[in-house]
Formats: C-alpha cells, structure tokens, sequence
C-alpha cells in the first residue's frame, strides 16, 4: 500500500492521467498489471482531447489523484461525476479508475475507489454507479466484494469509434453495477 496522497487534477495533470490510463488498460505495459485489456482492445483508452471534453461536459465532473509525496508520477486516479437520477436521487459515477500497473494487487485501487465513493458521498449522491466490460469476470468480482451489484442493465459497446479502442472480439458490451452509498459506508 502507498503512503502517498489524494488530491483534485488541475488542467496541467490531465496529461499523465492520459498517460497513466491507457499505460495501465492498453498495449504491452498493461500486461504487468492484472488490469489489462490489451487482449481484447487495441489502440488507446482515453485521449487529452476526450478526457478534457468529458470533464468540460458535466460541472461535477472531477478527477483525483494519487502521487507519493512531492514525486510527480502519477500512482492512480478516479473520475467521478454527480448525475441526476429520472427518480430524484443522485448518483455518483465512478469511472476511469486506474492503478500504475506496478502498483496493482497492492491496495491502491481500494483506497481511490474509497475516495471516490467518499466524493460522490459529499457531492449528495445516495449510490455509486460504475460500468466494466462485459467480459471481465475478475474486475466485475472485484467489486462485487466491495458491496456493488449488477443492475441487469447493459450498454453495446461503441464499435466503430475508435475514441474509445479497437475491439479484436464481437461480444463486447458494459455493464451497469451499483452500491447504495450510507453516511457509514
């Protein structure tokens, strides 16, 4: 476990969070780390571009960050977003959550879901909502201990839009899972 600290990105630390996604879900690099999808999808994760849309387009939207002390490697970081439920509630996405892949198995993705959970908690929403590839049995189960369900709702994949990789399999698909959030939880 690292004994590094969680802070908000500014715009001049959106760069490494590029970098350290796509090093940690795509191409050889990602093989260290249990994470991976160089398997199943080619190309990038995110680029700066999509990253700086994405966050342009919901005022909620925030990115934390994990360095060790004053080093300034990105160790992991978290997306989360406040989104108004059709029902009245909130919910907070949580997304993009991603561990150096030598990191990984060590108790760094613990700690930033945690503090994501934490910040969508003290933006008002009552549930997290996450999404995973269909396929990813052990990712889907590693949340599953962290107390998140399947909500039976799933999304197709966005073959044909390369923003988002380079599917080498036609059965990709997310799904949804969720985990009530409590002042206690």
């Amino acid at each position: 476990m690292t004994d590094g600290h969680i802070a908000l990105a500014a715009d001049a630390d959106l760069p490494a969070v590029v970098d350290l996604v796509n090093c940690a879900y795509r191409g050889e690099t990602s093989r260290a780390g249990w994470t991976t999808e160089a398997d199943y999808i080619d190309g990038q994760r995110t680029s700066l571009a999509d990253l700086k849309a994405e966050l342009a387009a919901s005022p909620s939207a925030r990115i934390l960050l994990l360095r060790q002390g004053d080093d300034p490697v990105l160790q992991a970081c978290v997306l989360v977003e406040l989104i108004q439920r059709p029902d009245g509630g909130r919910s907070g996405y949580i997304g993009l959550l991603t561990v150096a892949p030598g990191l990984q198995a060590a108790g760094v993705g613990r700690l930033m879901l945690s503090a994501a959970e934490d910040e969508v908690r003290r933006l008002g929403a009552d549930r997290a909502r996450i999404t995973v590839v269909s396929i990813r049995d052990s990712l889907i189960a590693w949340y599953e201990r962290r107390g998140y369900v399947r909500t039976g709702e799933t999304s197709p994949f966005p073959y044909g839009d390369e923003r988002f990789g380079l599917p080498r399999r036609p059965d990709l698909a997310f799904i949804y899972l969720e985990k009530p959030l409590t002042a206690e939880a």
